[in-house]
């Protein structure tokens, strides 16, 4: 019964040290974003880049779209590199909100935003519904919201703007749990070998890191004090 016991630990334990990992490489890449769009900014280097700006913010777009019909093959050391330049790229596109939103206001929304994300993801770590139920629900939310914000770029409708920013938080929130629940039964399911896991943390990573992102730009839109 003891060798049961110490089995069952010792598999809690390796559950524990997967998940921080996740943890660990989401606030590494939103560190490095935070710390690029800061200096991009302070600097002067966004206004000196003048017309090429627009490569960076519309080029974490394209380098995600490429990962999801290339990624599935690299190895795990590809994988990490790509995550650690893409997280880069997103910080030079970020800068730009540190000219339209109050650093004050900035800071607050981060916090709420790192709340948000929190409660979420410990939810999907806790709950026990099933929640494989929401991934295609929330997918096609998601195309909605990029197809509006596209044609926004056109209309340049507040209103509009302003739905796509509460639904925007909604969708990124239950893909926040979602996607903590999908990690921890991909690894309980013992199906991945070590160097698998090892690239499906990335992944993941990568995932929550987007999560993130994206819920903390949906809530500055909304709780945002522009300058």
């Amino acid at each position: 019964m003891s060798t049961i016991t110490e089995a069952r630990t010792q598999y809690d334990e390796y559950l524990r040290q997967f998940m921080l990992a996740l943890y660990n490489y989401t606030a590494l890449g939103l560190g490095i974003t935070g710390v690029v769009a800061y200096f991009t900014y302070a600097s002067g280097l966004m206004f000196a880049m003048g017309g090429l700006m627009w490569v960076f913010v519309f080029a974490p777009l394209g380098m995600i779209l490429y990962w999801s019909f290339a990624g599935r093959n690299w190895s795990f050391e590809s994988t990490r590199l790509f995550y650690l330049i893409f997280t880069a790229v997103m910080g030079v596109s970020m800068s730009t909100i540190f000219a339209v939103y109050t650093a004050m206001s900035i800071a607050q929304v981060f916090f709420i935003t790192a709340a948000t994300f929190a409660s979420a993801s410990l939810y999907g770590y806790t709950t026990k519904k099933d929640l494989s139920g929401w991934g295609s629900f929330l997918l096609v939310g998601l195309i909605g919201i990029i197809i509006a914000m596209v044609v926004n770029i056109f209309l340049q409708s507040s209103a509009l703007e302003f739905a796509v920013s509460v639904i925007g938080v909604l969708i990124f929130t239950g893909l926040t749990a979602y996607d903590t629940q999908h990690a921890k039964t991909t690894f309980l399911s013992g199906r991945l070998n070590t160097e698998e896991l090892a690239k499906f943390a990335i992944s993941t990573s990568l995932s929550l890191y987007l999560n993130f992102v994206n819920l903390f730009q949906m809530l500055l839109n909304l709780l945002g004090n522009r300058e």
